[in-house]
């Protein structure tokens, strides 16, 4: 009998993680090891429980599913990392990659191709070739990169709202410019931030500036 794929789910939303667990429990092939709510902790879990693979979110609390990546690899590079993304723009996808990520899949496919990925990077892995799966996981490309620019990593709201906040707009200035809600704005800026690995108000403005989305003089 083969040895079950044991796995390791990093997401910072609960019911995401619960609607994982249940997809993959319905798999007798597949074992869930555990689950991290931020990159940190998914870091720490991947190097205890040595998971066959780790489902990791790209934009995760505390480090990054990027930054996360790199760290879980250079400790242990047999562990296998299935990056889930909400875009797949192909720069992003590069970098995914480029990190150390086996594969890229979209959140929104369907639970039996969350199924098909994983086992594609298990096979991959057993036989040492890239696997590959055309619109639900993207194989490796080696190139050379450049940064993710905002309009591959951000929403349209995320760059308005970055926009008014780089022009020195306060957040309720911003709901109000916007017709939002405060706390909207508050969650586009904290969800911003964390796709960018940006952690003030400052940084915030100088890439908003490095991006061309205001001027110098603005």
């Amino acid at each position: 009998m083969n040895r079950r794929t044991r796995v390791l789910i990093c997401d910072d939303f609960p019911l995401f993680r619960e609607g994982i667990k249940a997809v993959l429990r319905e798999e007798p092939s597949i074992e869930v090891v555990g689950e991290a709510k931020n990159g940190r902790e998914g870091v720490e879990m991947s190097l205890r429980l040595a998971p066959d693979v780790v489902i990791l979110d790209i934009s995760l609390p505390e480090i990054s599913g990027l930054e996360a990546t790199r760290r879980i690899k250079r400790a242990n590079a047999r562990i296998q990392i299935l990056m889930l993304t909400t875009h797949d723009e192909e720069e992003l996808v590069l970098r995914c990659l480029d990190a150390g990520a086996s594969a890229h899949v979209l959140k929104d496919v369907p639970p039996s191709q969350l199924i098909v990925a994983l086992k594609t990077i298990g096979e991959a892995d057993k036989h040492r070739v890239p696997c590959s799966l055309p619109k639900i996981v993207s194989p490796p490309v080696p190139r050379s990169l450049k940064p993710a620019s905002a309009r591959e990593l951000l929403t349209d709201r995320e760059r308005d709202v970055l926009i008014l906040i780089a022009q020195g707009c306060t957040v309720k200035e911003v709901a109000s410019s916007l017709s939002l809600a405060i706390k909207t704005v508050d969650t586009h800026k904290y969800t911003m931030m964390r796709k960018l690995d940006i952690h003030n108000k400052a940084e915030l403005i100088k890439y908003a500036i490095r991006e061309n989305l205001v001027s110098l003089d603005a």
